[in-house]
């Protein structure tokens, strides 16, 4: 079953289809009438087909004046009128047609370039195999619930995340990654939905709903990327606003100057329909399409032109830069505190966290075996730290400053002390409890294997400055700028500030448009203040994923230098596309200016220039 949307674009397709296949036979009846000698039917078939256009064609300059815009169709329009009035019923039937197979062939065009993102949504399983007992049950997926046991079949998508019962799953994610190599899983480790299984039959424990799978999550970003329109297109139609008037004044000047009103029809057809409104959306669409083949989901073709266009790009550390699964290296006590009270507490507060240090904390006492008590009262400030009540005791968690603020005296001086136990690159956390320092923590998080060749990549594709941009300490934050080799590293810094940071780069000459990437909950408002902001969105549905423009879907950090490299291919196809065809456009009218371009054989000369645009436009498909 195809979704509402493919099924009304499928049948918006065929429309114009069926209207271009009109206006043909119209023509050739009207060409059997005039060689059978009956010329008077001849002109009124040909009337009749340059009429089948103009009714629909009126109502779409209407409404695109009513929202106080003037696009090409005026042109299309004022043409086929003209055509009329002055009894060139060929010519305007020609028009006619040529209009209705352009209209067709953008059409077809924008299919082909959204084939990828409509694949995505197509392929989202609808049914899963339950194991009840003994029985499987085949049922709708949104009746599979957390905990369910799944049976994924040879062949069949991954129906909802889950944690891998088998001994062993090989999964095709070639449709998320863009890689044909099968991963092979082993039990324990967490699937995701959305890919396929290319072995044998296993099975998996749902820890998701259907409707909160990554897969889901997908499917939501790829519908709302079909709904963007790129500002390049919005401009593209000013343009189009000024050509009319310029095309209607070469044409009055033709007709002036040489009497012969021919050579006005001549003019409006040869700017009938101008490529400048075809090009631009579908060398943007091509480009969603060809981000979303190498497993990044743009949210439309603004996204993509800011992208061509960025000269900033601002990146997070922890998720981001680094893997996003810290392993606590060292637990240290203070006083008379011992190390399994220590992480048991702060594991107890931390899995109410959204920072992935939280999650750290918790593995590591899961992994020991020690006691994770739900907490009371919880606070959390994002990139700060957190607190809570466990056991009738107050716990807070986090850095030094968020420590003193919560009245734990001289915190600074135990993290000094820390530094015996931590690495350079490592992260720091202090805990407090009833107001006294308990223990210090110390959690490593290793950069990502790529991470090292993403600022290469960077630079390569025309970025001009990169920066890290993250909440940490400044001396683990500088240790993997240093590593990465960032231009400069803004580190403690609380969402307020990357904020700012963003703010004060969006405004510096050259450095904007500013890109930014992030994976968490303290990434949101910079990522929605950006002029693009990618979301690492791997792990799932995110609140980060929700904001950004685009969201990388695969646990690779150098997908951000592919979509900077699309995003430039992409705006350039565009106006190359653009500035070729209204190029050629207007050679054309000098052309028919002057008398050698007669009405007919301009309609068919301006189809070729739009196939040629077109055809152009669809490069960005490729690379």
């Amino acid at each position: 079953m195809k979704t509402a949307r493919s099924v009304v674009g499928r049948l918006a397709a065929a429309s114009e289809w069926v209207i271009a296949a009109i206006c043909l036979a119209g023509i050739v009846a009207g060409g059997i009438l005039h060689l059978a000698s009956r010329p008077q039917a001849g002109d009124i078939a040909w009337a009749l087909t340059a009429g089948v256009t103009l009714v629909p064609l009126t109502w779409s300059v209407l409404v695109t004046l009513k929202r106080r815009r003037v696009g090409v169709d005026a042109i299309a329009l004022v043409a086929i009128v003209t055509a009329l009035a002055l009894q060139e019923f060929l010519a305007g039937a020609v028009v006619a047609l040529m209009l209705a197979g352009g209209n067709a062939l953008e059409a077809y065009a924008a299919g082909r370039a959204r084939r990828e993102l409509r694949q995505l949504v197509e392929r989202a399983p609808r049914r899963a195999q339950l194991l009840d007992g003994d029985t499987v049950i085949d049922v709708p997926i949104d009746q599979v619930g957390v905990r369910d046991v799944v049976i994924v079949r040879a062949g069949e998508v991954v129906p909802v995340d889950g944690v891998l019962l088998s001994d062993e799953a090989i999964l095709d994610e070639s449709a998320l990654t863009g890689e044909t190599m099968p991963v092979s899983y082993h039990r324990g480790a967490t699937l995701r939905s959305g890919t396929n299984n290319a072995a044998a039959v296993f099975e998996l424990r749902a820890i998701a709903p259907a409707s909160a799978s990554a897969y889901a999550a997908i499917v939501r970003l790829v519908r709302e990327a079909e709904t963007h329109r790129a500002p390049f297109v919005r401009i593209a139609d000013r343009y189009a606003a000024a050509f009319l008037p310029v095309t209607l004044i070469a044409a009055g000047l033709a007709w002036g100057l040489s009497g012969e009103a021919e050579r006005a029809l001549a003019i409006l057809v040869v700017a009938t329909p101008c490529p400048l409104i075809l090009a631009a959306p579908i060398a943007f669409i091509a480009g969603v399409s060809r981000a979303a083949r190498a497993g990044v989901i743009v949210k439309g073709g603004a996204a993509i032109e800011k992208l061509g266009e960025a000269s900033t790009v601002l990146l997070d550390k922890t998720g981001t830069l680094t893997l996003g699964a810290p392993e606590v290296a060292a637990v240290v006590p203070f006083d008379s505190y011992g190390e399994d009270e220590i992480l048991s507490l702060a594991a107890s507060v931390d899995q109410l966290s959204t920072h992935v240090l939280g999650e750290a904390l918790v593995r590591e006492a899961q992994r020991r075996g020690l006691e994770i008590q739900f907490p009371e009262n919880v606070k959390e400030s994002p990139g700060r730290g957190i607190e809570g009540d466990v056991g009738g005791r107050h716990v807070v968690v986090g850095g030094s400053d968020w420590l003193l603020e919560k009245g734990c005296p001289d915190p600074e001086a135990h993290a000094r002390a820390l530094d015996g136990r931590a690495e350079p690159g490592t992260a720091k956390v202090l805990l407090g409890i009833d107001r006294e320092l308990a223990g210090g923590i110390v959690i490593a998080d290793r950069i990502r294997d790529e991470g090292a060749e993403l600022v290469p990549e960077l630079r390569a594709a025309g970025i001009g400055y990169v920066a890290l941009v993250t909440g940490d300490r400044r001396d683990a934050a500088a240790v993997v700028g240093d590593r990465v080799g960032v231009d400069r590293v803004y580190a403690e810094h609380s969402p307020e500030d990357k904020l700012a940071v963003v703010r004060a780069l969006q405004g510096s000459p050259g450095l904007a448009p500013v890109v930014m990437v992030g994976d968490g909950v303290n990434d949101a408002p910079a990522l929605a203040l950006a002029d693009v902001g990618i979301a690492m969105g791997a792990a799932g549905a995110t609140v980060a994923s929700e904001t950004a423009d685009a969201v990388i879907v695969v646990d690779r950090i150098g997908r951000v230098a592919d979509a900077v490299r699309i995003g430039r291919r992409s705006l350039r196809i565009a106006r190359q596309s653009v500035l070729i065809g209204i190029g050629l456009s207007l050679v054309a009218m000098a052309f028919a200016g002057f008398g050698y371009i007669e009405p007919v054989f301009g309609a068919l000369l301006q189809e070729a220039i739009d196939v040629f645009v077109i055809v152009n436009a669809l490069r960005a498909l490729r690379g």
